[in-house]
């Protein structure tokens, strides 16, 4: 009797201390069903213990275990393969779906001969370190400037020379022309540009060349006299004059119609200009920052842009490198644009697996930053929580590169036929269920540029979707 009471008290006195403990405990059986739990693991999971156990611990979708399959094809606790677990810093599922960062320690609990009789594993709770974590590394990144400059993430060598090139050529009034694929962005380029320079007082005026027809086009850059058209019915300044004392953004310069281009040659020559339907020059004061995802030189070689202009608008040339000419970039560009989705989706995902992450270094990018973004924005829509897996990117991204090229290849340049620039656009379009926005992306070009593209190919979208 006094024995049992001894041994009474003894587990009674370990129950107590398992009770207690801070860090939760759990108990499974060799096939990997949950025994017991303590306190601390109701509470940190959300489960209480009638729901635990007698249920299979992949219920609580631990991204750090395995479970291959025994010889009878029955899933194994990948524990009771490795012997033990020390200090892994894992990520559960909470019952509410979100989830649970804990540094984990397991060990196989074996009887007198040896005999395996189960596993137990304690978890600590991570999530108020995690969260410092992550504060520490965005003041990382905001104070890091061989990382962030102006916006724009990026250590990089082609990005040093870029951010090198722009404080360069800010204070200057020389013309300049940005030039790179579709999705490096050029447009942040010009922006910086302008709060750089001595016109940073001034406004940046942006058009997009490509967006409008002749007529507007003249009209929004030159501005109108009334009764210069019909519909004139009051004079208008145009953006030149309104971006007097600062800067002017020509957007895809390359698609400028060749009268259009005659009187910007004017501009820069004579720093004048004439509304339309009016002779009278007005003055303007401005620099002129040009960007274009075409190669201007061909174009000239083409007769379709004119090659005294091109020497104007090229003083200064700058050049955006695409996405696969700065490969050890992705990580820094994943984390930076990962945090902005997270703070708009409200998600609590902690990262990209490393598998994951293998996959986007590995891609070639044919639209660049632009669909580096579209692909994390669809991995958030796909994760539930914790780390971003390879099974959450888009489809194109987790095929081999054979399989993709069609669909996924850049804006055709010199030296692509007719025939094979309308096959990628149709195959992009039948990826894209017949969406332009997200087609363009696939291509690597603007939506503009696409649209011109259907139109001069007489592609019928609606015969694209599937």
């Amino acid at each position: 009797m006094a024995q049992q009471a001894g041994q009474d008290e003894y587990n009674q006195y370990w129950r107590t201390v398992i009770n207690t403990m801070q860090d939760g405990l759990m108990v499974v059986d060799p096939g990997g069903l949950i025994v017991s739990v303590n306190p601390a693991f109701e509470e940190l999971t959300g489960y209480s213990a009638s729901e635990l156990v007698g249920s299979p611990c992949t219920l609580l979708e631990c991204d750090s275990c395995d479970y291959p399959k025994n010889p009878r094809g029955v899933l194994q606790c990948d524990l009771f393969k490795k012997g033990a677990i020390q200090r892994c810093r894992c990520t559960l599922r909470k019952k509410d779906g979100s989830p649970l960062y804990v540094l984990k320690n397991a060990a196989v609990i074996q009887g007198p001969e040896g005999e395996t009789m189960g596993g137990v594993e304690t978890l600590t709770d991570l999530s108020e370190a995690v969260a410092r974590e992550r504060e520490l590394v965005s003041l990382r990144r905001q104070m890091g400037m061989d990382e962030v400059f102006q916006g724009m993430v990026g250590r990089s060598p082609a990005m040093l020379r870029l951010f090198s090139l722009i404080e360069s050529a800010a204070d200057s009034d020389a013309p300049v022309l940005i030039t790179g694929e579709s999705g490096t962005g050029k447009e942040m380029v010009a922006e910086a540009l302008h709060r750089l320079g001595r016109r940073a007082k001034g406004p940046l005026i942006k058009v997009n060349c490509a967006s409008l027809n002749e007529n507007i086009l003249e009209s929004e850059l030159f501005g109108h006299v009334k009764g210069a058209f019909t519909g004139a019915d009051a004079n208008r300044m145009g953006r030149f004059e309104a971006a007097k004392g600062g800067d002017f953004l020509l957007d895809e310069v390359g698609d400028l119609p060749p009268a259009t281009q005659v009187k910007l040659l004017r501009v820069l020559q004579e720093k004048v200009i004439e509304r339309v339907g009016d002779i009278k020059p007005i003055p303007v004061d401005v620099r002129i920052i040009a960007a274009t995802h075409r190669d201007l030189k061909e174009l000239v070689a083409q007769g379709r842009f004119r090659e005294d202009l091109y020497y104007r608008v090229a003083v200064v040339p700058i050049r955006t490198p695409a996405l696969r000419e700065r490969r050890e970039d992705v990580p820094l560009l994943v984390e930076a644009f990962l945090k902005r989705i997270l703070q708009r989706s409200g998600k609590d995902i902690s990262g990209v697996d490393k598998a994951a992450m293998d996959l986007l270094l590995a891609y070639d990018w044919p639209g660049n930053v632009r669909e580096l973004i579209n692909a994390l924005e669809y991995a958030v829509v796909l994760c539930p929580g914790g780390n971003i897996q390879p099974d959450h990117l888009p489809e194109s991204l987790r095929q081999e590169p054979s399989q993709t090229a069609p669909a996924q290849s850049p804006a055709p340049s010199r030296g692509v036929s007719q025939p094979d620039e309308r096959e990628r656009i149709i195959s992009a379009l039948q990826q894209a269920g017949g969406r332009r926005e997200e087609a363009a992306g696939l291509l690597g070009i603007s939506r503009v540029t696409l649209w011109k593209k259907i139109k001069a190919y007489g592609i019928q979208i609606e015969n694209q979707i599937k």
